[in-house]
């Protein structure tokens, strides 16, 4: 399963770079307010969706453009054809394809794949979490006021602007930096990979987060909701990081509420 992954996300990948190198004619629509899709996110979710059911047609999937299929089914792909959509169509080479599966509520295995720098993240339960075949860690930083973190809002979440913007400063008064990637993939996939030290953010769905949530895990790192409990794919709150961060993170959300 792991290895159609891989293939699917390269593929999917390939593409997004032919039409990023060439989307001067990019058409693109607002599905609502500042959420925005392509014809580079149909044409790999659809490519991706090929690959999977080619191999297992009696899966469930959970993608962001086409939505649910055999939801009941025992195991389901969550599918972010283009994780950074916006970085995209503003040209920013900061994006990545996501693919994960999931059975009976626990992860399985997860592709995230960076097709401008060629790094594809992947893990399988139980077997670790890698980038380009090189074993990742989470980073082993233990401070706060010495870690960067990774954060976000959803632009089309602007309700959520206050409670964002009281947890922001709190984590930013007590942290040495901040980072604004603009894909939540990359960005869990770059704290398995301890070029972040913690992530968190609150509203997303699941095709956001599903693959990196067992990358962080499988290198070492933990995954909560911002309230330190299970996460809940549905709910889409996530806060990554190594466990002692993870706690000392998770107070200082606590101290925003």
């Amino acid at each position: 399963m792991l290895y159609v992954a891989v293939r699917a996300a390269r593929r999917a990948g390939d593409l997004l770079v032919r039409i990023f190198d060439n989307r001067s004619g990019l058409h693109v629509e607002e599905k609502k307010d500042r959420d925005y899709v392509t014809e580079a996110d149909r044409k790999s979710e659809a490519l991706i969706i090929r690959e999977i059911h080619k191999h297992y047609p009696s899966h469930g999937i959970v993608a962001e453009e086409s939505g649910s299929r055999n939801p009941d089914a025992d195991v389901q792909w969550h599918i972010d054809p283009l994780d950074g959509t916006t970085n995209f169509i503003h040209g920013h080479p900061h994006f990545a394809v996501s693919i994960a599966a999931w059975k009976q509520g626990k992860p399985l295995l997860a592709v995230v794949h960076d097709p401008i720098r060629n790094e594809t993240f992947e893990a399988r339960n139980g077997n670790g979490a890698f980038l380009n075949r090189q074993r990742l860690r989470v980073g082993p930083e233990k401070k706060v006021s010495d870690a960067i973190f990774a954060s976000g809002l959803p632009p089309y979440r602007r309700e959520q602007l206050p409670v964002f913007q009281k947890r922001m400063e709190a984590c930013m008064r007590e942290a040495s930096g901040y980072r604004r990637g603009g894909s939540a993939a990359l960005d869990l996939a770059y704290v398995a990979a301890g070029r972040l030290d913690a992530y968190w953010e609150a509203g997303l769905s699941s095709w956001d987060v599903a693959a990196g949530i067992l990358l962080v895990q499988e290198a070492g790192g933990i995954v909560t909701g911002l309230d330190g409990g299970r996460v809940n794919l549905k709910k889409g709150d996530v806060l990554a990081a190594n466990p002692i961060l993870n706690e000392e993170f998770r107070q200082i959300l606590a101290s925003a509420a």
